[in-house]
């Protein structure tokens, strides 16, 4: 058997000018299990994405399957973000699609997705059943794929990988959008099928790593470095310029009251989503929404801001008025500040930074008309803010990750609404981003805004938050007071 499983040397890569990976050399030998860590920027996907065969690159990357493995001789990348296709291969949904239930008839659902791909790789159905329980993912085979949250997205594509067993894997931010339970779970999965014979890497922050995990390296400079462990020195305090003036001031409300919900139920076909939910949500109020995959977060934060058609046929009330009442969508959405992992997949790509910010003031995901100077100044003035005055003209979909999140933030706020919605607003972020992340958010939510903050993460969540909400299975299991006054 040869030594070296995989051997890249010399490989060089450039994206829009900017050179992203330098002579990077990295050998992995038979039985090693990598975590890539690395700022966001650094080149982790892109590499990924070249070991798979998905991005070309000058360099030589040899891969020597073994012959006597009884393992697919297949590289699988499982990436960070997945973009389904209907039943005629078409990709270009648009956000509230997910809750047409009459189009979503358009998708597969899950269980012929897994049909599809089980036929394909020749793989034996009932080899699949045990991952689906474990990942708690056996209820949603009747679903429609554009039904499925983010979250619920990244567990389709992890069980097909853990059934295929590939002889490597790859897998970027695997944990983005799982609960505690499943996170657990997966790293279980994933001991499971290294002592198969899968190699493993991760592209991850995390510290709860696999046990089966043996090596870890950064890219640093467009070089990769073997290092340690993957766990980030202490959180750093980034600066940020000033806060601009218009977001020192108050947010206008037009109610006291938010949000009100009285026994409202959310069901598809037979299936029920939400189940006489109660909720009520006061000005200046900061939640934290929680909740495992598919307990009915998202739904329940698409009758907030408008998108679920079922809101018509429930006791809800927006901004002091009963949902239904003569207002429009785009009323609603006047009041509302939104980032969600969804909306920023079905984001305009061709927008540019400064474009992109420009749309929160109209609640498009472009900008189509030109804006009168104060507007442009207050543009201005949060590119400045967010350290985005170098990129302003670049495309937000040519940007790290990281940034492109910033970018979204600043155009959330840009009219100082009178809710911020932010659902996952840190998936894909290392622990630095989040904690960067979460203090804008602290610092914005100084001038009494009403925060709704949708997070796994307990230990990476913004202090201001003062009450929690929790789902299970639609249902409403426990709601708290969680910041105690001094």
């Amino acid at each position: 058997m040869k030594e070296h499983f995989v051997n890249i040397q010399h490989l060089n890569l450039k994206y829009q000018q900017k050179q992203v990976l330098q002579d990077l050399n990295w050998t992995i030998n038979y039985g090693e299990n990598w975590v890539l860590g690395g700022m966001s920027g650094s080149g982790k996907t892109a590499l990924a994405k070249v070991i798979a065969g998905h991005l070309s690159a000058l360099g030589d990357v040899n891969i020597n399957f073994a012959l006597n493995s009884q393992l697919p001789a297949e590289v699988l990348l499982v990436e960070s973000w997945y973009q389904f296709k209907n039943l005629e291969g078409v990709a270009n949904f648009y956000y509230q699609q997910r809750y047409t239930s009459l189009q979503a008839k358009d998708t597969l659902t899950v269980h012929a997705e897994l049909v599809a791909f089980g036929s394909e790789k020749h793989l034996h159905f009932d080899k699949v059943e045990p991952i689906l329980e474990a990942l708690n993912f056996s209820s949603f085979a009747s679903s429609q794929l554009i039904e499925l949250s983010s979250g619920e997205h990244k567990k389709l594509q992890l069980i097909k990988a853990l059934w295929l067993k590939p002889q490597l894997l790859i897998l970027d931010q695997p944990y983005t959008g799982l609960d505690s339970a499943s996170r657990k779970n997966l790293n279980a999965l994933l001991d499971e099928i290294s002592a198969e014979g899968v190699q493993l890497i991760l592209i991850s922050s995390e510290v709860e790593l696999p046990k089966s995990i043996n090596h870890f390296a950064e890219i640093k400079g467009g070089k990769l470095v073997e290092v340690n462990s993957i766990e980030l020195a202490a959180d750093v305090v980034k600066q940020s310029g000033e806060i601009p003036d218009f977001l020192k001031q108050s947010p206008i409300y037009a109610s006291d009251n938010i949000v009100k919900m009285v026994g409202v139920n959310i069901s598809y076909g037979e299936k029920q989503v939400l189940k006489n939910i109660n909720w009520e949500v006061k000005a200046g109020e900061k939640w934290l929404l929680q909740g495992h995959n598919g307990s009915g977060k998202s739904t329940l934060l698409s009758l907030i801001n408008g998108d679920h058609p079922q809101s018509y046929a429930n006791e809800l009330y927006l901004f002091g008025n009963k949902r239904g009442s003569g207002e429009s969508i785009w009323d609603i959405k006047q009041h509302i500040g939104l980032i969600s992992p969804e909306f920023h997949w079905y984001f305009d790509a061709t927008a540019t930074v400064w474009q992109s910010i420009a749309s929160g003031f109209y609640d498009t995901v472009g900008l189509f008309q030109q804006l009168p100077y104060s507007k442009s100044a207050q543009v201005d003035e949060l590119v400045e803010y967010f350290g985005l005055t170098e990129s302003k003209n670049e495309l937000l979909s040519a940007l790290p990750l990281g940034k492109q999140r910033l970018v979204l933030l600043a155009r959330t706020i840009i009219k100082n609404p009178e809710l911020l919605i932010l659902d996952e607003p840190c998936q894909g972020l290392d622990r630095r981003q989040t904690t960067h992340f979460n203090q804008l958010i602290d610092e914005l939510c100084n001038n009494g805004m009403t925060l709704i903050y949708v997070g796994h993460f307990e230990s990476q969540l913004p202090t201001c938050i003062e009450k929690r909400i929790l789902l299970e299975n639609g249902e409403v299991k426990v709601v708290e007071n969680i910041l105690e006054s001094v």
